[in-house]
């Protein structure tokens, strides 16, 4: 096992057992649940966000298997303080180290998350690790339900 791995492993292990910004947002402006059929995950994005369109507070609520949540949580800390534009441009960055198709100075901007493209290895985890993530663009779409199908 590499020490990547092992990396990846331990990150995961951590943000499923202990996941940042787990829990509601009472009244908050925007907000998603999210599916994957597949998995049988069930998410739930909550948004805040500043009247200059800043993310002031983002959470999650709900339940899923490990890479589902940690994703989620990583997602939160990544994205708060961030604004409508940084958080898109961060989602369609993401999604494309998910799925393998970027690599090196394309993902450095992803910060701490580029710990989650070890996922890729694993191509039927893809959808859990990028369900948050649909959750959270739905949510700013101003939608009720997202979905991996």
């Amino acid at each position: 096992m590499s020490y990547n791995n092992e990396l990846y492993q331990q990150v995961i292990l951590d943000h499923n057992r202990k996941p940042r910004n787990f829990h509601a947002i009472e009244g908050a402006k925007h907000s998603c649940d999210g599916h994957n059929p597949l998995c049988g995950d069930e998410l739930t994005v909550y948004l805040n966000l500043t009247p200059d369109q800043v993310i002031a507070d983002i959470s999650f609520t709900g339940s899923g298997c490990a890479i589902s949540k940690a994703s989620a949580s990583l997602m939160t800390t990544s994205l708060k303080g961030k604004t409508l534009t940084e958080a898109r441009e961060i989602f369609e960055s993401f999604q494309k180290m998910i799925k393998g198709e970027a690599e090196g100075e394309e993902t450095e901007s992803l910060g701490k998350l580029v710990i989650l493209k070890g996922v890729r290895e694993y191509s039927s985890r893809i959808k859990c690790a990028i369900l948050a993530w649909h959750t959270m663009i739905c949510a700013l779409d101003e939608k009720t339900e997202a979905t991996t199908e």
